[in-house]
């Protein structure tokens, strides 16, 4: 069996991003660790959402322990560096922060961790993040280099198939259920073309446990927000396919193809039946 480090920016963004994925490595019997970066203390929550004298911070980590448990992490820890807020904000650069921190410090935290776990395959960000945050491009940074100083086999880089997003705001923009016109117009832009992706994981056999851990973080993740209030066939439109792009050993730009179909050389027993539209 594998051992697979996922290494994320935020709590919750686990969930979001490779929560399938992690969750049907673990059920299939592989070591699955998540490193998150920050503590995710600049969330935003509604007014009486925490209890007295809690922080935002302790909450979150009370959340992604759940996630955890949802998703079967085997070890999670968090990097130690606070949230830096969305880009051009002045939080960007304070003391402590993930997006100021110096990479090589960072990424000896990361290998560090890869090292002790005998790390078989490393996750990361594509090279903007998905969509910009600075915390996330830090992320990408970080975990690719860390990669390297650990000597990681096989490293990856989280996304999201730009052409497939783009399709489906397209495809049901007068629905009931279409995105936001903000959130509409973000997902023309996030994630990378689909002629990048080298892997796509089909992750409609989890979608369960996905969801699971997206309610684990009802700070941020609220049972109306949008994602949750999904009807079950609109949400597994959605999120039945996890992508990432294969980092190291490099591969082609445009990949030539076909996509693989596990972040490991054999099938981790991720569902097979498709349900993209």
């Amino acid at each position: 069996m594998s051992t697979l480090v996922f290494f994320h920016a935020h709590p919750d963004d686990e969930a979001i991003a490779t929560g399938g994925t992690m969750a049907a490595l673990a059920a299939a019997g592989h070591r699955v660790v998540l490193v998150t970066a920050t503590s995710g203390d600049l969330g935003e929550v509604p007014d009486g959402f925490l209890d007295e004298g809690e922080t935002l911070a302790q909450r979150r980590a009370i959340e992604v322990a759940e996630a955890g448990r949802v998703l079967g992490v085997a070890r999670h820890q968090f990097l130690g560096y606070l949230d830096s807020g969305m880009a051009g904000e002045p939080t960007n650069e304070r003391p402590g922060c993930f997006a100021a921190a110096d990479v090589e410090e960072a990424a000896g935290r990361l290998a560090t961790i890869l090292e002790e776990e005998s790390a078989d395959v490393v996750v990361a960000y594509d090279e903007h993040g998905g969509y910009g945050h600075p915390d996330h491009v830090q992320v990408h940074r970080v975990g690719l280099r860390a990669g390297a100083l650990a000597g990681t086999a096989k490293v990856y880089m989280a996304t999201q198939d730009r052409d497939f997003l783009a399709s489906l705001a397209n495809d049901h923009a007068d629905s009931a259920w279409a995105p936001p016109a903000e959130m509409a117009e973000q997902m023309q832009a996030m994630g990378e073309p689909g002629s990048r992706i080298s892997t796509e994981v089909d992750v409609s056999g989890w979608l369960d446990a996905k969801r699971g851990a997206m309610r684990a973080h009802p700070s941020q993740i609220p049972d109306d927000s949008f994602f949750l209030a999904m009807p079950d066939e609109i949400f597994a439109l959605v999120w039945s396919k996890e992508w990432y792009i294969q980092a190291h050993p490099p591969v082609p730009d445009p990949f030539p193809g076909p996509r693989q179909t596990s972040l490991l050389d054999e099938d981790p027993s991720v569902a097979t039946d498709s349900l993209r539209p």
